[in-house]
């Protein structure tokens, strides 16, 4: 079991790494230029983060998280579980978010500011702040 939860903690720093990272380009791409060469670079560094990192790290943690669960590492009527689980949400609505904003941006159809995407870079940090507190304290 103890490879179980190193793989799932492997999961979540490469998947929390992608939802950091993945607003931060978009800050700089809302300010380029569509056509150009920085917006078609941006274009493929975000589509490249999201499908060969983000989404594959994503999988990975709700697999392992589950493993976890099955293999009796967690209570599943904890308290803490409960809530950590409907901030795991959170983060996937999150991921769902800027899978959004990728599909957008490469069709240079992007709604929104560099500030929108400084703002919602910060939301990713706050739960994976909640979450951590849940897992380490178990509170309830």
């Amino acid at each position: 079991m103890e490879w179980v939860k190193a793989l799932h903690v492997i999961a979540v720093i490469a998947w929390m790494a992608g939802m950091l990272y993945l607003p931060r380009l978009f800050v700089y791409h809302a300010v380029a230029a569509p056509g150009s060469e920085q917006s078609e670079t941006f274009k493929v560094m975000e589509r490249r983060l999201l499908r060969a990192i983000m989404t594959p790290a994503m999988i990975a943690t709700y697999l392992f998280g589950f493993w976890l669960v099955v293999g009796g590492w967690a209570d599943p009527g904890a308290g803490w579980l409960h809530l950590k689980l409907a901030l795991v949400l959170g983060l996937t609505a999150c991921h769902g978010l800027l899978a959004r904003y990728t599909r957008l941006f490469a069709a240079d159809k992007n709604p929104r500011s560099q500030k929108f995407f400084r703002i919602i870079n910060e939301v990713p940090t706050v739960l994976m702040i909640a979450i951590v507190i849940l897992v380490v304290v178990k509170p309830f």
